[in-house]
Parts: structure tokens; C-alpha cells; sequence
């Protein structure tokens, strides 16, 4: 007997589309920021899991907190044999970077000198308060 059909390769597999670059970051850092308290990578991958992009493996979720604590962007604490971790607050964040900025430069003052110069008049006096031993927490940009 001979099929008149033509015969069509298995089907491969269908595989779940990938994230786009920076999405299971992000998912972590929502998960991170909606709890009240600071979470271990097992707690992570619970509320991960409930979400509908699926499931991930236990290693992948310590890779990405690992990777986001490096960035800078979270601060862990000793919690058993493991780290929990916490969102760092974006006050702490940009001091970081701007800590950063002025290691990565040779001459400080030329540095410094144009970061003030760069300064809103509010932001200015809020910096001779701060740097006069004033309290300027709370104070609004301009």
C-alpha cells in the first residue's frame, strides 16, 4: 500500500517563550519588595511559583538574588546556613552608586567639585545643612 500523505517530522517539543532580559530580576525584586520581612531564596521561589511564568529551580533563584546583592540592589543577612534578603531602600541605593562614582575617580575634588556644581540651589543648601551637621532627612528635591 502505498499513503498518498506525505509524511511530517515528529513535533519538536514546545518549550515555554523565554523572559526578556531583566524580567526574572525584576520579578524577584516585586516579590523582595511586597514582603514584610526578609526572605530566603526557598521563600523567593514560593511566591515565584504562583505567579504564571512557572516554575524555576531552587539554584536559579539563589543565582539571581546572588547576582541583585552584587548589583548592589539587595542587602542579605546571615539567616541559618543561608542568607535572607531585603531590598536596599533607594536612599541607601544612590549613595552606593555615588560612593562608586568617587572611588572610580582619580582626582576626588574634580569629582566632587562637579557633582556640586551640577546641584539644584535646594539641593545645595540641603548639603551645606547636611555638611554644617544639620538634619536633612526627609527634605524634598527641587
Amino acid at each position: 500500500m502505498h499513503d498518498a500523505a506525505p509524511r511530517r517530522p515528529p513535533a519538536a517539543p514546545v518549550e515555554p517563550p523565554r523572559r526578556p532580559a531583566g524580567a526574572l530580576e525584576a520579578e524577584v525584586m516585586a516579590v523582595l519588595r511586597a514582603a514584610d520581612t526578609p526572605l530566603n531564596p526557598g521563600q523567593v521561589r514560593e511566591r515565584l511559583a504562583v505567579r504564571p511564568s512557572g516554575e524555576l529551580s531552587y539554584s536559579t533563584v539563589v543565582t539571581i538574588v546572588s547576582r541583585l546583592h552584587a548589583k548592589g540592589l539587595l542587602a542579605r543577612e546571615r539567616a541559618g546556613r543561608g542568607f535572607a534578603y531585603t531590598p536596599v531602600d533607594p536612599a541607601s541605593l544612590a549613595a552606593g552608586q555615588m560612593s562608586r562614582a568617587l572611588d572610580a575617580g582619580v582626582d576626588h575634588g574634580a569629582v566632587l567639585t562637579r557633582f556640586v556644581s551640577g546641584l539644584s540651589g535646594r539641593d545645595a543648601r540641603l548639603l551645606r545643612r547636611l555638611l554644617a551637621g544639620g538634619d536633612g532627612a526627609g527634605q524634598d528635591r527641587g
